[in-house]
């Protein structure tokens, strides 16, 4: 078959060996496979990125030297089923899987393998009971964002934001698009979006997004005061005196009034920030321009070592959480929600190209003014 494989940096089309589905594995032919940034990490970055998978315990990163065939954002057809598998969905069936593979003893990340080949292929393996059928005759184009929106799903989960707070986008490429596809899915009322791509800031409006800025000309920070967030330490404190002051003038306890706003998600208004851009500087940026007791989600990938200042956010009590992937629910979630049309991702496909097309294609990718998400067609 003929698939796309990274080596030592280069792309090139190669015919590779048919892959056999092993036991509990269903072999599938690809109709789709997005191409994802880290894919684009990858290509220059490998042994980077492998050195840090080490570190965290996943010592099968792949090398820069081994021969690999990315793609882990795909749909497919059900060609074949391997030994001791159900069989609950027939050939012919599309479907969507979770990319992890079970290689013996150890989990393999299907398309971030050296031995687990990915969907820059004509045909795929993948586990059976990873998959999920493809509902309500989803297209094959759109099915193939239910990865990357699992993970803006899963960004968003974590996030605890609430319906009535203020969700700040940093960076518009397709993980910023797909966050602001799954917070107004989910109903959060105002989406405040940030990028210096007027093309990417178009792409946002589309994703629904209540208000696009261009940071060079301002601050997605800048009307704290029309959404109640606090601005600083001082009027935290004043915030604090004077509630005070005004409970104690109450017949009861006020520390019993007190616990009761506490418990009714009463307080202090703050932003939720999704950082989804993963450049060195910018995390420390967002620490000294967010309002005090923001919450920021660090969603985007930075792939150098990057320096923060503690007590500036300790002094702001600005929380950091640090978001990694999904859970198979959440795939299945972000599936169903893409083919209920509760989330819209038509805005995030630019471009499809064969497997001919996919060296152009990831140098077309670094101009955000021409593409977010560009689709692999095998069969173009």
């Amino acid at each position: 078959m003929k698939a796309v494989v990274c080596q030592n940096e280069t792309l090139a089309v190669t015919e590779l060996p048919e892959p056999e589905p092993g036991r509990g594995q269903v072999l599938l032919r690809v109709l789709r496979c997005g191409i994802c940034g880290s894919d684009l990490h990858l290509q220059h970055h490998c042994d980077h990125m492998s050195a840090l998978a080490r570190r965290v315990g996943y010592p099968y990163f792949p090398q820069a030297s081994d021969a690999v065939v990315y793609g882990h954002e795909f749909c497919g057809e059900i060609l074949d089923h391997g030994p001791r598998t159900s069989r609950k969905l027939k050939p012919g069936t599309r479907v969507c899987a979770v990319p992890l593979l079970r290689r013996d003893d150890r989990i393999d990340m299907i398309g971030l393998s050296a031995t687990s080949p990915g969907a820059y292929a004509e045909r795929i393996v993948v586990q059976e009971a990873l998959m999920e059928p493809i509902p309500n005759g989803l297209s094959d184009d759109l099915a193939a964002l239910t990865e990357p929106m699992a993970v803006a799903l899963h960004a968003y989960r974590r996030s605890q934001i609430r319906k009535s707070e203020v969700a700040v986008v940093i960076g518009c490429g397709p993980v910023g698009l797909a966050v602001i596809c799954m917070l107004k899915a989910h109903g959060v009322r105002t989406v405040i979006a940030s990028d210096y791509s007027p093309g990417r800031r178009a792409l946002a409006a589309k994703c629904g997004a209540d208000v696009v800025l261009n940071p060079a000309e301002d601050s997605p920070f800048s009307n704290w005061k029309q959404h109640g967030h606090l601005p600083g330490l001082d009027q935290l404190m004043e915030l604090g005196v004077s509630t005070r002051e005004q409970l104690g003038r109450l017949p009861g306890p006020w520390w019993h009034v007190w616990r009761l706003a506490e418990k009714a998600g009463l307080g202090p208004k703050r932003p939720v920030v999704f950082e989804c851009v993963g450049v060195p500087g910018l995390l420390n940026q967002l620490l000294d321009s967010a309002p005090i007791m923001s919450r920021i989600v660090v969603v985007g990938v930075c792939m150098e070592k990057d320096a923060i200042e503690p007590a500036l956010a300790i002094n702001k009590e600005i929380e950091l959480r640090f978001v990694l992937g999904y859970s198979p629910l959440e795939y299945r979630d972000a599936l169903h929600l893409l083919a209920e049309g509760k989330v819209r991702g038509e805005p995030l496909v630019t471009g499809v190209v064969g497997l001919d097309g996919v060296e152009q294609a990831f140098a077309d990718l670094g101009n955000p003014e021409r593409h977010a998400k560009i689709l692999i067609d095998p069969s173009r």
